[in-house]
């Protein structure tokens, strides 16, 4: 009875879609049509079979996979001489200019496909900014080397005692003739040593209330006065880094949007991380890991456990089913801000749940690193585990989500 209670919800999971279903034209380059005017069966062909034939093999192994710095760049640059690079971007910025349906349907395939995680904070996060905000001189600066996979970005926002309560962040930037001087410190900041530049918050006026004070900078890397220390986690990679600010001179003409209005800036940034951070992907992918240790280890009549896999498999699907609604939503410009918040908590928390019960069926092989799924699928478990650990943290940790969504459901602001 529980295994055949698995096996519906596997199949409503698979059935269930992550959005309904029903280029430019740039020289020099591989796409010529304008992909909004394919049926999305035809643009989901099209997209599928170039990921066939061009994604490298080495790269298909989800959750665990995230492609950092050259490897990074050469996705870039796969992408953009094939014309599939930037697809939220509109066309007058080289992007494909596509709707929020096909765009969910690259995604999609991806997932399919197993490819490897992709931070692009240049291209999903700065662009979107410079677009709205940004100076003409900075979208023709900044915006045709991130479309080129020429540069990478990283975001400098969380500091050691401004995480969730960003607002209270102290790292400073004073006017100096043409240019700011900065001084202060951030932590946690993904691929900072992969990085090219930096998209960073800095308090430029101490006088009026926290929210009001802070500016948005872009500064080099390799900046005079700024270092980058590489922080290791649990799972042996040092992605996240802190990064020290010691009279690092910015140019002034680096400033994106108005003095001291930095925080609607980010405001604006985060709204589009969280759509992201709100996905199915990563819990749909560690459900099917578990899915294969039930199977290879022989515990497919275990009660215990299949309870457990048939209430984790109802969890992913409730959240790919919201996804569906709100991404429906979003089409329709309907999107609300704490529903991307609870979209968010309930990804995480189910990933972090899925991670667990991994470790509970390994069991004795937990703590090795490299266990094996069948003959020929080495994962290392453990790092799975380690990956979801934090994702209730990043892009808004869940319990302030819990607090804008309390907020919201009582009406106030």
């Amino acid at each position: 009875m529980r295994a055949a209670l698995v096996q519906l919800a596997r199949r409503c999971l698979r059935a269930s879609p992550g959005s309904p279903d029903g280029a430019s034209r740039r020289k020099g380059r591989m796409m010529t049509q304008d992909l909004n005017l394919l049926s999305n069966d035809a643009f989901r062909a099209r997209w599928r079979d170039w990921l066939e034939q061009n994604y490298p093999a080495e790269w298909r192994i989800p959750i665990i996979r995230r492609l950092a710095g050259d490897e990074e760049r050469r996705w870039h640059r796969m992408t953009y001489e094939a014309g599939w690079r930037a697809p939220a971007w509109p066309k007058q910025y080289g992007g494909l200019g596509l709707s929020l349906e096909k765009q969910l349907i690259l995604n999609e395939e991806m997932e399919r496909h197993r490819c490897a995680r992709v931070l692009d904070s240049g291209g999903v996060l700065l662009a979107p900014v410079l677009m709205k905000y940004g100076t003409d001189a900075q979208r023709s600066r900044y915006l045709p080397a991130i479309l080129r996979g020429e540069d990478l970005w990283c975001q400098g926002y969380s500091e050691p005692n401004a995480g969730s309560d960003l607002a209270s962040l102290r790292t400073s930037a004073v006017r100096d003739g043409e240019a700011f001087l900065v001084n202060g410190q951030k932590i946690w900041t993904t691929l900072a040593g992969c990085a090219d530049r930096i998209f960073v918050l800095v308090r430029t006026n101490k006088e009026v209330k926290k929210q009001a004070g802070i500016s948005f900078l872009l500064a080099d890397m390799d900046t005079p006065g700024l270092t980058v220390r590489p922080i290791l986690n649990l799972a042996d990679e040092d992605e996240l880094c802190e990064i020290f600010f010691e009279n690092v001179r910015i140019p002034a003409e680096n400033l994106v949007g108005a003095l001291d209005q930095g925080w609607t800036v980010a405001k604006a940034l985060l709204g589009d991380e969280r759509i992201s951070n709100g996905a199915p992907t990563l819990p749909r992918q560690a459900f099917e890991v578990l899915e294969q240790l039930i199977e290879t280890r022989g515990l497919a009549e275990d009660a215990g456990v299949t309870d457990r896999a048939a209430s984790l498999f109802c969890d992913v699907h409730d959240l790919a089913a919201l996804h569906s609604q709100v991404a429906d939503a979003a089409i329709r410009g309907e999107v609300d801000n704490a529903v991307l918040g609870m979209m968010k908590v309930l990804a995480t928390e189910a990933f972090q749940n899925i991670s667990e019960e991994i470790l509970n069926v390994i069991d004795e092989d937990a703590g090795l690193q490299t266990p094996t799924i069948g003959a020929e699928s080495p994962l290392d478990l453990r790092k799975i585990y380690m990956i979801a650990r934090p994702s209730t943290i990043y892009a808004g940790a869940s319990e302030v989500q819990r607090n804008i969504v309390s907020n919201a459901l009582m009406g106030k602001s």
